[in-house]
């Protein structure tokens, strides 16, 4: 008869997801696994495979849960114009320099790990529906010009913000980073409520 579990498996995949998003893929260790997840070597592959299926389900968890924070922050601003603003900078400040999980990951194992290219293409594309039903909002409520493409303006936001979040991977300062931000949104988003 198996034994149960004796770990919290949530708890276990958001240690892992935390030193791959500090180290990368190639540079941490299964040594860093176990010391990060409290496990042995046995323990943690018997229950979650290698060290690539690990950081695959870390991996999916992280954008799992990005994408959970985006509709939740899209949803509840009180107009959606302001919520697409705030998505360019929302990059900005405290932990800004760690970047995002999934580019960071793209960078780094894109070209080798087609698995990993299909996640992120699949992540974006997400991003870029849950943007556009943003838009879409947004023009029903008069802030985005009609005539303007959901999915094209969607696509839009979302490179101006990851451009956002490269750039703050460089070291530039909040003021510089918060500055940018503003004159993208001025320029994807201009004001045409007229006040």
């Amino acid at each position: 008869m198996a034994r149960p579990r004796a770990f919290d498996e949530k708890q276990v995949l958001d240690a892992v997801r935390e030193q791959f998003w500090d180290g990368g893929y190639a540079a941490t260790s299964t040594e860093d696994l176990m010391r990060v997840s409290g496990l042995g070597k046995g323990s943690l592959y018997a229950a979650f495979g290698s060290k690539r299926q690990l950081f695959l389900r870390a991996l999916h968890s992280y954008t799992d849960d990005a994408h959970g924070h985006l509709r939740k922050a899209l949803a509840e601003a009180p107009r959606a114009v302001d919520a697409l603003r705030m998505l360019l900078e929302a990059p900005i400040g405290e932990g800004a320099r760690r970047g995002c999980l999934m580019a960071n990951s793209t960078s780094e194992l894109g070209n080798a790990d087609p698995e990993v290219l299909r996640h992120a293409h699949r992540t974006y594309e997400t991003s870029t529906t849950l943007i556009a039903d943003c838009v879409t909002r947004a023009q029903r409520e008069g802030d985005v010009p009609a005539g303007a493409d959901p999915i094209t303006l969607a696509r839009a936001l979302l490179a101006a913000q990851q451009g956002i979040v490269f750039m703050s991977r460089t070291g530039l300062d909040t003021a510089t980073l918060t500055s940018t931000a503003r004159s993208l949104a001025a320029q994807l988003l201009p004001d045409h409520s007229g006040g």
